[in-house]
């Protein structure tokens, strides 16, 4: 990491830097197969002699907020693509991704009367895992796409095979995001009353009448604010964290850096990163990785997890029982979530831990439609997140943020909302090579909701 020239470097411990490669002698899944070793591996030299995309005191300071938000004093938001693709890197898609994630937090932070901590799925959020190594089409089988940091999505031997000289362009198109994306939250872009008034624009809506209320409330404070003589140069900028799933080890491991304050090693290819359902194995390669990092950790919990299994999770990931350190991403399903979920929370209060729960209402309710889409109901993502709240509730835990799909452009990848957006409807826009998305105005709607049932869960 960067040191001033008076600064004492600590140098990680031997015992340290071994540890950091101890995944490699483990199971390891939803990993690419590189054709040519001597590439793969100066791609890799490559990527560990770039400066780092993020810096140590910003993940000490994500993991701050995360603690907040553990004890119920703060709501996360995360949220962003299902897939970034390096060509999706514009900055008219990024503004969008932004503006939409900021336009949501103004609406949850009124909603829920605390801070919310803004992060984006973008990045870094370039490999997806697959459930198949291979798809069929017709009588041709070639490699699955893994995401633009892996292969292409063309249907063509050339695009599919597996290049690791991708891993540098996604490090360089991670880079440019980054550039706007602080430009955006710094430069006045997210100014208050700016974000507020787009959201007047959505709640005048015929179509979502049912905001309007709120969004006059959300008026009305900010007004008061103005007259009060609030220092809005202070609110035209936000703090912005960004995320991403931890699933190609090669990337993850080049990226990350010994901090010189401490010895201690971080990822520096985003401030938080998760580990998914898929590769969450409690004695496999992805979970022995993050355990030895100081990143804030996010892992995914279905409703398969037991009590013994999350407290042996816990265990590996958060054996200090620190606040911040780790967040439980809930994905379980609509029509499960109210009764999987109780237990969970139930037993973790006798670990001793104090994790972040949020959740993720997509992945738990896809859907294919007999055209052939993958897609999602509005409405199920709607009660996953209810029966989030809920859960809760019963069990007198905090609902500590959601985690969603989404993108700020008009696309038509998920089934109803204020829009109505029905099976003929998906073809006219549907846009993702992974999974399907929350639309700017779906995004909103959710927003809203969310900050309804926000305002009647009791705080702290």
């Amino acid at each position: 990491m960067l040191q001033s020239m008076t600064e004492t470097v600590v140098p990680a411990r031997p015992e340290v830097l071994a540890g950091l490669d101890h995944w490699r002698t483990l199971e390891i899944k939803q990993q690419p197969t590189w054709p040519d070793a001597a590439k793969a591996e100066a791609a890799i030299a490559e990527l560990r002699s770039m400066p780092p995309l993020v810096f140590a005191g910003e993940i000490d300071q994500l993991r701050g907020r995360l603690a907040t938000a553990a004890a119920g004093r703060a709501f996360v938001l995360q949220g962003g693509d299902c897939a970034e693709t390096f060509e999706g890197a514009t900055a008219d898609r990024i503004r969008a991704r932004v503006k939409t994630i900021l336009q949501m937090a103004v609406v949850l932070t009124y909603g829920a009367s605390m801070p919310v901590v803004k992060m984006g799925r973008m990045a870094g959020q370039f490999a997806k895992p697959r459930s198949s190594d291979v798809e069929t089409r017709g009588t041709t089988t070639l490699p699955a796409y893994r995401g633009d940091i892996v292969n292409g999505y063309d249907f063509t031997a050339e695009s599919r095979g597996h290049d690791p000289a991708r891993m540098v362009r996604g490090y360089h198109t991670a880079v440019s995001t980054l550039n706007l994306v602080r430009a955006f939250t710094q430069g006045g872009f997210a100014d208050l009353r700016e974000v507020h008034s787009w959201n007047r624009g959505f709640a005048a809506n015929p179509a979502n009448q049912r905001y309007e209320g709120l969004a006059m409330e959300i008026d009305r404070a900010v007004k008061f604010m103005e007259a009060a003589g609030a220092d809005f140069d202070e609110l035209k900028r936000v703090e912005f964290y960004t995320a991403h799933e931890a699933l190609l080890m090669e990337y993850e491991r080049a990226l990350t850096r010994i901090d010189s304050r401490n010895g201690t090693p971080v990822d520096t290819s985003a401030h938080f990163v998760w580990v998914g359902e898929r590769t969450r194995q409690l004695d496999g390669a992805h979970l022995d990785f993050v355990s030895r990092i100081r990143n804030p950790i996010g892992v995914k919990v279905g409703p398969t997890m037991t009590g013994d299994e999350l407290e042996r999770l816990i265990d590996l990931v958060d054996p200090e029982r620190e606040p911040g350190r780790l967040t439980l991403i809930t994905r379980m399903g609509a029509s499960r979530i109210r009764e999987a979920l109780p237990p969970l929370l139930e037993a973790t209060k006798a670990f001793g831990a104090t994790p972040l729960w949020i959740t993720d209402p997509m992945h738990g309710n896809g859907i294919t439609t007999p055209t052939g889409y993958k897609t999602r109901r509005f409405d199920d993502v709607v009660d996953e997140v209810l029966g989030f709240f809920a859960a809760h509730r019963e069990v007198g835990t905090h609902p500590g943020g959601i985690h969603v799909e989404l993108t700020g452009d008009d696309v038509t990848e998920c089934l109803g909302g204020s829009e109505h957006i029905d099976e003929e409807t998906l073809a006219t826009r549907y846009e993702s090579l992974c999974d399907p998305r929350l639309n700017h105005m779906q995004s909103l709607e959710l927003a809203f909701l969310v900050a309804e049932e926000l305002a009647k869960h009791p705080r702290p």
